[in-house]
């Protein structure tokens, strides 16, 4: 069912609002999947918080025009499904290449991280990036850690003391 200007207009409107705050974006050929499939990629990625949609390529075009991801248009070629990760950089990725995995018709043509794009093939180290509560974590326990074996470090010499005494204390009592 073909769009009139004022849906096409709509449907711009919306994609360009949801690129324009997004960190990530990936382009898959979904061409020999079927209805099934794309219901499947679709529940993970709202799952994930992935937005994701199937649109002409000149709308998608227009769309991208005025964002971080113009650097797509060159390769917006094909029946594409485009994913926008507007809550961790790399939602989108992992949704995508976990059901690319899975799908062998769907294949990744483009990753875009901010206003570089990247091979397909690093679709994988985006992936595996952490999300942001990972990081946080990471960078608490990377901050505690040195305090932590300072804390050690301090408490051994005095332990050693205690230990020292109670062996001298139970030295006189058995005396």
């Amino acid at each position: 069912m073909a769009l009139n200007i004022e849906e096409k207009k709509a449907v711009v409107a919306e994609v360009t609002e949801v690129a324009k705050s997004a960190y990530s974006a990936v382009a898959a050929e979904y061409h020999g999947l079927t209805v099934l499939d794309m219901t499947v990629l679709r529940v993970a990625a709202r799952k994930d918080n992935v937005y994701l949609r199937v649109i002409r390529n000149t709308l998608a075009k227009l769309a991208v025009e005025a964002t971080n991801f113009a650097c797509m248009q060159e390769g917006m070629t094909g029946p594409l499904v485009f994913g926008f990760s507007t809550k961790d950089p790399s939602a989108v990725a992992r949704v995508m290449s976990s059901f690319a995995k899975e799908n062998d018709a769907f294949k990744i043509k483009m990753v875009s991280l901010g206003c570089k794009l990247l091979p397909a093939i690093d679709i994988e180290k985006l992936a595996k990036l952490p999300t942001k509560d990972q990081a946080i974590a990471t960078l608490i326990s990377t901050i505690k850690a040195p305090i932590e074996k300072f804390i050690c470090t301090l408490a051994v010499p005095i332990s050693k003391v205690v230990y020292t005494l109670a062996a001298v204390s139970d030295v006189k009592e058995e005396a």
